[in-house]
C-alpha cells in the first residue's frame, strides 16, 4: 500500500512539472537576463528564503559561485542568513531586510524563494532592495502572497502555481538548475550534448 502512495508523489510531481513547463519558460528566461546583467554589470546576487527556502537559497548561491555543469569563473553571489543566532538578533524579523540594506548595492539582484509568499520578513527584504535600487527576483508558489504584490514592474516573478508545498519546492529546484544552465549557456555558448 505504501509503494503506491510513494509512485503517486512521482507521478504528481512529474505532472506539475510538465503542467507548468510552458508557463515558466518566460518567466525564468527573464530571470536568466536579470542575474546575467547583474553578475556581467560588476554587481552580486544576494539569495535568501526562510526555513526550507534557506537551503535552497544556499544551494543557489553555491551553483553561481562554484559552478553547475560546467566550468566557469564563479559568479558573485551569496546567500543570506537566515540561522538562529541572525534571526533573533531582531525581534521584529528584520535579519534579512538588514542585509540587504548592508550588503546589497544598486545593479545587484535580490533573490528570493517561498512556498507561498507570505513571510512579512520576505517583504521587508524587497523594500529593503527598492530601496537599494536593485533588481527582485521571487521564486514562489500559490499566488505569490504578499511578496508579489510587493513587486514592481522592472522585478521578476517566478510563481509555481500549486497549493502542495513539497510540489512546489521540487518545482523550484528545476527552476534553479534551469536558471544556472541559461546563465551558463549565456556566457559559455551551447553546449554539445553528451
Amino acid at each position: 500500500m505504501l509503494d503506491l502512495r510513494i509512485q503517486q508523489h512521482f507521478i504528481d510531481s512529474a505532472d506539475l512539472h510538465y503542467q507548468v513547463a510552458e508557463t515558466l519558460a518566460k518567466p525564468v528566461d527573464s530571470a536568466v537576463q536579470a542575474v546575467l546583467a547583474c553578475v556581467t554589470g560588476g554587481g552580486k546576487v544576494l539569495v535568501g528564503g526562510l526555513g526550507p527556502s534557506a537551503a535552497l537559497a544556499q544551494y543557489l548561491a553555491n551553483l553561481l559561485v562554484g559552478g553547475f555543469e560546467r566550468e566557469r569563473p564563479g559568479l558573485a553571489a551569496i546567500a543570506l542568513s537566515s540561522d538562529a543566532l541572525t534571526a533573533t538578533r531582531w525581534a521584529d524579523g528584520q535579519a534579512l531586510a538588514r542585509q540587504v540594506l548592508a550588503l546589497g548595492q544598486t545593479g545587484d539582484v535580490l533573490v528570493l524563494i517561498s512556498a507561498d509568499g507570505s513571510e512579512p520578513a520576505l517583504t521587508d527584504a524587497v523594500q529593503a532592495a527598492h530601496d537599494r535600487e536593485m533588481t527582485v527576483l521571487a521564486l514562489t508558489g500559490h499566488h505569490g502572497g504578499g511578496l508579489a504584490r510587493q513587486l514592481r514592474e522592472t522585478d521578476v516573478h517566478v510563481c509555481v502555481p500549486h497549493e502542495r508545498a513539497a510540489r512546489i519546492r521540487e518545482v523550484q529546484h528545476l527552476v534553479l538548475h534551469c536558471l544556472c544552465d541559461g546563465i551558463d549557456t549565456q556566457l559559455l555558448g551551447e553546449q554539445e550534448p553528451v
